[in-house]
């Protein structure tokens, strides 16, 4: 696997999110503004929204995957982002990946580090929301890319959910947002010491990180989808 230090397991076909809460509603499919084709879920206000949260799905799943559940935040003021990895997964039809789990990948990761990037620095033009209002959100595969590429920009606050940390070789030269980690006792996937891990070592890094631990496997459940918003609305 490509930089991690101890690395998810490898016996599923894909990160899809278990029984999507609800369907994402009115949405719209950006392909050609950003360099990520990507959902957008607008704010329910109609007005200029209060913040962006821009979602990032896990290994062999897809933005439509992660959009599926934007509803369940209950959010209407925030106007939502949900972009797919830029690489096809080998076995999942319609799968996405940020990298490859399979095999050592670090041209998939730079690859995708520097889109997400470009991505997310291009969303102020588009929106007029600047990237102190912009929330990055991820799951499993994409909590890692959210905690890799959040940590270099200058963000609302990053939010991991099953997730794991990639190594880090210095310290961000900008201050940290705000972190959310949230992960499951029972996940089988990818194990609760990666994410208490992460924590220590942001920690040290002075983040000011959030954690919490659910009874729940591999998934987004209703629990954690409540603390997500309960951290949202604390710290905007």
């Amino acid at each position: 696997m490509a930089n991690v230090e101890e690395s998810p397991k490898k016996d599923r076909q894909s990160d899809r999110i278990p029984e999507p809460k609800s369907n994402q509603g009115e949405s719209k499919i950006l392909a050609d503004k950003l360099p990520l084709k990507a959902i957008e879920v607008p704010s329910k206000l109609g007005a200029k929204p209060t913040g962006l949260i821009v979602g990032l799905h896990g290994w062999g799943s897809n933005a439509q995957d992660l959009a599926s559940i934007a509803p369940s935040f209950n959010l209407p003021d925030y106007q939502m982002f949900f972009p797919d990895a830029p690489i096809d997964h080998p076995r999942v039809p319609g799968g996405k990946m940020w990298y490859d789990l399979d095999r050592p990948d670090p041209q998939g990761l730079a690859k995708s580090q520097q889109l997400l990037k470009e991505f997310l620095s291009q969303l102020p033009n588009l929106t007029g929301v600047p990237l102190d209002r912009i929330v990055l959100l991820g799951f499993s595969q994409g909590g890692a890319m959210t905690l890799d590429v959040g940590l270099s920009l200058p963000l609302a606050s990053l939010i991991a959910l099953s997730g794991y940390l990639h190594p880090i070789d210095r310290a961000p030269s900008n201050s940290i947002a705000p972190i959310l980690i949230v992960h499951g006792r029972q996940d089988q996937v990818v194990p609760l010491n990666m994410a208490q891990d992460a924590k220590t070592r942001l920690t040290a890094l002075g983040a000011k990180v959030t954690y919490a631990e659910f009874d729940m496997g591999h998934e987004v459940s209703q629990l954690a989808i409540e603390r997500v918003r309960e951290f949202i609305i604390l710290k905007h």
